[in-house]
């Protein structure tokens, strides 16, 4: 349901809330948007390719592909790129009456579908690890989380104006990350769940504007280097990846530590506040 759906079902009878012309005229920023929906199917279909292509030649045995993952990782990167500039272009030019519905759509594809695809593919070449069933309903959690964690955004608004929860293209990028590290255990899937209910908690993260925005942008584009690194060179490449996402991961744990320390720390500091103010009234009074 989109943020003009919110308030309940729109009647056949009701007029547009904007002239139809101009509902139906792409922005700049929708661009950026199709762009990351782009390169999130395009993603899925180097996975899917990578596939049905081993299956074919190996007689019904799938070993995952370093260089096809990172194809499909370095083509998320790039839609969380556009991602990244759609917001940006929306607010320095203009946006359009369908902006912010085609951006959730674009990041259902790229970061909810794609990486919940992904998921799957890299738990086919270890069936014998763990059971294929958990390791689609692990798929089934992330998909899942990051469509609420996006419905759930287009409707509530914090106080502070940060993300509530963490945002889908950090995510995907996590559950990329352990992709990455680690073979198909109970453990590996389970920090896939964590990433999952992170999208969905009530956890403040920063949203990137300013500094913090360009700091994002190098990240991704250092990221996109290690994953290039990898491609053309797979034996000297592991360790920048392993960094990468090793960063990433803590990174996404490290969040939440330091929320909750301060906001334990503004607790403390309003009470000590309070007792301060209690102590200058018996003061007065007395």
């Amino acid at each position: 349901m989109t943020t003009a759906d919110a308030g309940g079902w729109q009647a056949e009878n009701e007029e547009p809330t904007a002239p139809v012309g101009k509902a139906f005229r792409l922005s700049a920023a929708d661009s950026l948007s199709l762009g990351n929906a782009v390169c999130g199917f395009l993603a899925v279909c180097v996975l899917a390719y990578s596939a049905i292509q081993q299956l074919q030649v190996e007689g019904g045995r799938f070993s995952p592909d370093p260089s096809y993952f990172a194809t499909a990782i370095v083509l998320l990167l790039i839609g969380a790129t556009c991602d990244l500039f759609d917001g940006l272009v929306a607010r320095r030019f203009r946006a359009s009456a369908m902006g912010a519905e085609l951006d959730n759509l674009a990041d259902v594809i790229s970061f909810g579908f794609a990486p919940a695809f992904m998921i799957v593919i890299w738990g086919m070449g270890f069936s014998d690890r763990v059971p294929f069933a958990a390791v689609l309903a692990t798929a089934a959690a992330v998909l899942v989380a990051g469509v609420v964690r996006l419905a759930r955004f287009a409707c509530v608004k914090t106080k502070s104006g940060d993300f509530m929860g963490l945002p889908i293209p950090m995510g995907a990028m996590t559950v990329i990350s352990i992709v990455l590290l680690f073979q198909p255990s109970i453990w590996a899937l389970a920090g896939m769940l964590g990433v999952a209910w992170l999208m969905v908690s009530r956890i403040e993260y920063p949203k990137p504007k300013g500094q913090l925005a360009a700091v994002v942008l190098g990240w991704i584009m250092v990221n996109v280097a290690f994953l290039t690194f990898w491609v053309a060179w797979p034996e000297g490449g592991n360790l920048p990846i392993k960094i990468g996402a090793t960063m990433q991961i803590s990174l996404v744990a490290a969040i939440p530590l330091r929320m909750l320390f301060y906001k334990r720390e503004q607790r403390l500091y309003k009470r000590e506040e309070q007792r301060r103010e209690a102590e200058a009234a018996e003061r007065i009074g007395g």
